[in-house]
């Protein structure tokens, strides 16, 4: 550009017409705009002549790693972000659950902790990059794939195809999160460079392209056509036959292996040219109550990121850091199993955040071929023994209906399922009176194999008889007068959220036969627990017997029924840095559920294991009040021998996790009634 002399602001610019000036003027800014925007236009796509990808015109490959923000609560978000792109990855990958967002239809929830759109904004301000996994089915490990239960309310629904009911409804979810996503895509400014199309599509039963077409053409429809699309299934020919589409890049996943060239050929076989990319490689994997903790050795992920680096391939750590299944979200496999609270999945960055043996091994191992950010690494968090509370007992759930289920319950000749009667998550109670004499241990069981969804807690007239559970427990023999009354608690421990069964019904899913007569006239309870802790079963509020002194009146009937227990501590205020992290433990109690302060920890049952702690993270705790804790104990508290009234869980600095039997464990006693029964 001409430097401006003397000449040029002489009064010889007085003697040019002034409207050539203002063509002058105008040319001159139209073509500065158009120079910045070619100079600034993002751009992200695949260069299939060099097998790799482009950014700005760039060579480009991702070292990315997974992270559920639904798993973790938005006060750490940042925190685990941070420590992520610390140890070297360039991006993020993330899952978006639809039930997380929408848990009643056309109820959208994306404040706190569902700020989906807040926590992308917040990996960009970190630097990383977002691969999008919107679904809208995403396994996961999360209940019934992060798919709203509510889809079940039409019971022949076929989920994951072009099944129009389905369509219908994801379409409506489509258009809600996607113009979400939009401004966040690399190319309008964001951080976002790719999205997927469904997750592990061809490991489903349906293998239906024209849903696959419709999701493709939803997805530009709404984010535009210069978005990168692609799948991910596993590195199975039959999987990808079925998982891809044309116009969507295909890739795969897989956890270490000793030939990764080899690994990549059923990618090549789909995808021969572009680049090469293993969508989930695992470093850890997922727990099942009752099995032991799932370890991956670190040498082995370590050496295989190596060769897929080597490789230079675009590899995605899954997970880099697994948190938490808070409240009811733990999805299942079949045979049934359910996963516990806990998804720590042996990730580099533990349950709670903390950094790990592994996080350092795979952290250098980048550094080989990258940058690695420079500066100190966000510290673990610091861990605070609060120590044992007392809890008391409150009410069994018997006693405590009028609270539990508010509205009344529900009257029918058949057992309904839970979403029959609009309960998602949870628990139902089935009552009905027998009608016969039960005097020689008569069976009592569902009409249909496996009809008992998941685990049943079955009583009669106060007196508990055992536990019917699926896949394990079918036939139960029990003892009463006619006209004694009948309970069935069904516990929904989660939906399956991965094969061909993620339609999956809870309650008693079909009849209930005592001996050879199908039982009938029932009366059912969905019980509202979450309501109920929030308002009444705190510790510290009057209750239904009209006190209004704060203190709870605590019932004095059969401790081995499906019970509430209450406690609070207090933490104290003014010393510095409390309060902070902790693990809640249960030494004695069974199987149950637990709020701190209203907020759902998960489900505990340290007998079963591997998991024995639950995690509590600092911002559900004050000191500016008691701690407020409510147990829902469904079996066997500590304190159910009638020996004392006082029960306790402890607080403690470190996690347990991996112990699976309970003799492994001091303080548990087989004399357990509902392990037992008559």
């Amino acid at each position: 550009m001409a430097e401006w002399s003397d000449s040029t602001r002489s009064p010889s610019w007085l003697r040019v017409p002034l409207c050539t000036l203002l063509l002058l003027l105008a040319s001159l800014l139209l073509g500065a705009a158009q120079g910045v925007h070619n100079v600034s236009r993002r751009t992200f796509e695949l260069d299939y002549s060099q097998d790799r990808f482009l950014k700005d015109g760039l060579p480009f490959r991702y070292i990315s790693g997974s992270i559920h923000y639904f798993r973790i609560p938005r006060f750490y978000w940042e925190d685990r972000l941070l420590k992520m792109k610390m140890a070297g990855l360039n991006a993020i990958q993330m899952y978006v659950p639809w039930n997380f967002h929408e848990p009643q239809p056309g109820q959208y929830e994306f404040s706190g902790d569902h700020d989906v759109e807040y926590f992308i904004h917040l990996a960009h301000e970190l630097g990383l990059l977002v691969i999008l996994r919107p679904g809208p089915y995403i396994c996961a490990e999360w209940d019934m794939g992060g798919l709203p239960a509510w889809l079940l309310e039409k019971e022949s629904i076929v989920l994951r195809s072009s099944d129009p009911d389905y369509l219908v409804a994801v379409d409506k979810w489509l258009t809600v999160l996607l113009p979400k996503m939009k401004p966040l895509l690399y190319q309008n400014g964001g951080p976002i460079i790719t999205v997927q199309v469904e997750n592990e599509y061809g490991s489903y039963f349906t293998c239906d392209y024209d849903y696959l077409r419709f999701l493709a053409h939803r997805f530009r429809y709404h984010l535009g056509n210069d978005v990168l699309l692609f799948t991910t299934d596993g590195a199975n020919e039959k999987y990808l036959q079925c998982g891809t589409l044309q116009g969507l890049y295909a890739t795969v996943d897989f956890g270490a292996v000793k030939n990764v060239t080899e690994a990549f050929l059923i990618q090549r076989k789909f995808e021969p040219k572009g680049p090469l990319i293993n969508s989930e490689f695992y470093t850890g994997w997922l727990d099942h109550w009752g099995e032991p903790h799932s370890t991956v050795k670190t040498e082995l992920v370590a050496a295989s990121l190596y060769d897929l680096l080597a490789r230079g391939a675009s590899v995605n750590l899954y997970m880099f850091i697994g948190g938490t299944n808070f409240a009811y979200w733990n999805g299942a496999n079949t045979p049934y199993a359910a996963q516990p609270t806990s998804y720590d999945y042996d990730a580099p960055l533990s349950e709670a955040g903390d950094l790990t043996e592994k996080y350092f091994a795979l952290r250098n191992v980048i550094q080989k071929f990258k940058e690695v950010p420079k500066g100190p690494i966000p510290p673990s968090t610091p861990k605070f023994a609060y120590g044992k509370v007392a809890l008391r007992k409150f009410k069994t759930v018997t006693e405590a209906l009028d609270i539990l289920c508010p509205n009344g319950p529900v009257k029918s000749r058949y057992p309904l399922k839970f979403i029959q009667v609009k309960q998602y998550f949870g628990y139902v109670l089935y009552r009905t009176t027998l009608p016969r004499d039960c005097n020689d241990s008569v069976p009592i069981f569902s009409s249909s194999i496996d009809g008992v969804h998941d685990r049943a807690y079955v009583s009669v007239d106060g007196v508990p008889q055992g536990v019917l559970e699926r896949n394990r427990v079918l036939v139960l023999n029990i003892q009463g007068k006619a006209g004694a009354v009948l309970d069935i608690l069904v516990e929904n421990m989660g939906r399956v959220n991965y094969g061909k069964h993620i339609n999956d019904f809870k309650g008693l899913v079909s009849n209930m036969t005592l001996n050879s007569s199908v039982l009938t006239n029932w009366t059912i309870f969905p019980l509202d627990t979450e309501a109920a802790v929030r308002s009444h079963l705190g510790g510290w509020e009057a209750h239904d017997d009209g006190r209004h002194d704060g203190h709870v009146t605590f019932s004095s009937s059969n401790f081995t029924l499906p019970t509430f227990y209450v406690g609070s501590f207090s933490i104290p205020s003014g010393i510095p840095d409390l309060p902070q992290d902790t693990f809640i433990q249960f030494p004695g109690w069974t199987k149950g559920q637990v709020w701190i302060n209203g907020f759902n920890l998960g489900r505990y049952w340290p007998k079963q294991g591997p998991q024995v702690t639950l995690f509590v993270p600092r911002h559900i705790l004050t000191t500016s009040a008691p701690n407020n804790i409510t147990v829902l104990e469904l079996e066997l508290a500590p304190c159910s021998d009638g020996t004392t009234e006082l029960c306790a869980v402890e607080f403690v600095d470190r996690p347990v996790i991996g112990r699976s039997l309970a003799n492994r464990i001091p303080g548990w006693s087989d004399e357990d009634p509902w392990l037992n029964p008559l």
